[in-house]
């Protein structure tokens, strides 16, 4: 008798002695029937009734099936903002899980001190790297390791220390506008801007972590379908946070550890590979760069043996993972409006041709000469308002004691949050226009003003947790966006379809489509 067969005729007899079991006492089945029934009852009741006091849709109160739907729809951040708009400002989004949208309730969540933990969502971020669940600065809820791998890297990404990153940034820069001309530009040929924003976000970060570029531009390909590995992850992460027990099921599961840790990992290789290299070079006394991110986390790391033996691993995959996409959301969104607004790339370009007739801005702008330029920095704010990078809620676990949020309890244990779409579009702090794209606004305000406005900001999240690498995605944006626009005119390809997802699960393509003809005056061959 073969396997199948006995397991068929296994399964056979013990359907068969239910069936007899039920036939004889069924009593006793019906009122293990019932016990079950009242105790699914009963949990629910009680789930309903823990935060009966929040407004928000029937299916939330129960199951957190409906926000993954929200996520898997890839529309989260305007239901979001429908939720709110429907059910104000404090709704249920699950059964455990309140979402806020007041932004002047931003220091009461994401405090500086005694800050409230991450919630469970973080952990399935983690990544597994060599068949293990390797810790990071950004997702890690453990307050203790966070501050114990922040310390010895922390005042690298100062912006005062990172303007030494400068020149490097300027090389990935250069590398950048000689590409597109040969490619493109010099044949008036279209191509996928929003695509290539990315490549040079990706080489920028190898160029300042490595001192070597991942090889995007010179190639013009996503290199070792890095950034396809990279948008799988997100997306999978993003789903499964919702449900994050979902997670010990999946992807950390302990069965599937060998299994994953045989799958090549591109991000990981290249960091492993970096650090070998500079380790190699520094024992067979050859020179080697002083002034990268590789180089401040070797020194860290030998300053302190109290670290763990992965935490160089731990500080350059982050630097990868979380320092490209970032930057290319932000460089996207803000081209798109202001080719979409002429009359404010108007404005934008006067003030750049001010600067530049006064001898105040470089063909390549300087950090220095950017932040003197104040509708450029309008713009600046402006983009990371109307479209932040990241657009699902930035949870943390209730303290303690509970919460009280505009005058409603939430007891200790429950996840809240704040999505930065739906906060950012705060009609008593944004004003009216909220909505849309106007940089005008940090123009207009007075510092009273600007300052409420610039603290309403989540952009880079708030509190001691804020992105460690903003500087570094800011650095990026405030040279190359005026950089480009004195060397470019840009217009859509399609100007009723400028941005599109075509491939929403593996492949990242954005289809901003452009067309970039060199101004009078252009210096890049």
């Amino acid at each position: 008798m073969t396997i199948i067969a006995r397991a068929t005729e296994m399964a056979s007899d013990v359907l068969g002695q239910v069936q007899d079991a039920i036939v004889a006492n069924p009593t006793i089945v019906k009122a293990v029937a019932g016990v079950a029934a009242a105790a699914l009852v009963t949990r629910a009741v009680v789930t309903y009734m823990r935060l009966s006091n929040i407004p928000g849709p029937l299916v939330a109160k129960f199951t957190n099936l409906q926000r993954a739907g929200w996520v898997w729809s890839f529309d989260a951040h305007n239901i979001h903002i429908k939720m709110h708009e429907k059910f104000g400002n404090v709704v249920r989004f699950g059964p455990n899980m309140v979402s806020l949208a007041d932004p002047r309730e931003i220091p009461k969540i994401y405090k500086m001190h005694n800050p409230l933990i991450k919630s469970d969502y973080y952990h399935v971020i983690l990544p597994r790297v060599d068949g293990e669940i390797m810790p990071s600065l950004f997702p890690t809820q453990d307050e203790a390791l966070h501050r114990k791998m922040k310390r010895p890297i922390g005042g690298v990404y100062s912006m005062s220390n990172l303007t030494s990153f400068e020149s490097l940034v300027d090389n990935t820069i250069e590398v950048f506008l000689q590409q597109i001309n040969t490619r493109f530009i010099n044949a008036g040929k279209a191509f996928d801007f929003g695509q290539w924003v990315q490549y040079f976000a990706f080489d920028v970060i190898g160029e300042i972590t490595f001192s070597k570029r991942l090889g995007f531009l010179e190639r013009g390909v996503d290199v070792d379908a890095l950034m396809g590995s990279i948008w799988l992850w997100f997306n999978y992460t993003s789903v499964v946070g919702q449900m994050p027990w979902l997670d010990y099921v999946l992807a950390k599961n302990p069965a599937f550890g060998v299994i994953l840790s045989m799958v090549p990992n591109p991000l990981t290789n290249f960091a492993q590979a970096r650090r070998e290299e500079r380790l190699a070079d520094r024992a067979a006394g050859k020179p080697v760069s002083d002034r990268d991110f590789l180089a401040r986390f070797l020194e860290a790391f030998e300053r302190d043996p109290s670290l763990p033996s992965w935490t160089i691993k731990a500080w350059t995959i982050s630097n990868v993972l979380a320092g490209s996409d970032t930057t290319a959301i932000f460089l996207r969104t803000m081209f798109k409006n202001l080719v979409e607004k002429p009359e404010t790339m108007a404005r934008l370009r006067k003030e750049l041709e001010d600067a530049r007739e006064n001898g105040e801005l470089s063909r390549i702008v300087s950090w220095k000469e950017a932040k003197k330029l104040p509708f450029l920095e309008a713009c600046v704010h402006e983009s990371g308002r109307i479209h932040p990078p990241f657009g699902l809620h930035l949870e943390r676990i209730a303290p303690e004691g509970g919460i009280e949020i505009e005058g409603k309890f939430i007891p200790e244990g429950t996840v809240v949050g704040m999505n930065a779409w739906v906060v950012h579009r705060n009609k008593d702090v944004f004003g009216e226009d909220a909505d849309t794209w106007r940089p005008e606004r940090w123009m207009e305000a007075d510092a009273d003003k600007r300052k409420l406005m610039e603290s309403c900001l989540l952009t880079f999240g708030a509190g001691h947790r804020t992105c460690l690498g903003k500087h570094i995605s800011l650095l990026e944006i405030y040279k190359l966006v005026p950089t480009m626009l004195m060397e470019y005119d840009f217009k859509f390809v399609d100007p009723k379809k400028p941005w599109t997802v075509k491939n929403r699960w593996f492949v990242p393509q954005f289809d901003m489509n452009m067309i970039l003809s060199k101004r009078e005056g252009a210096t890049v061959a």
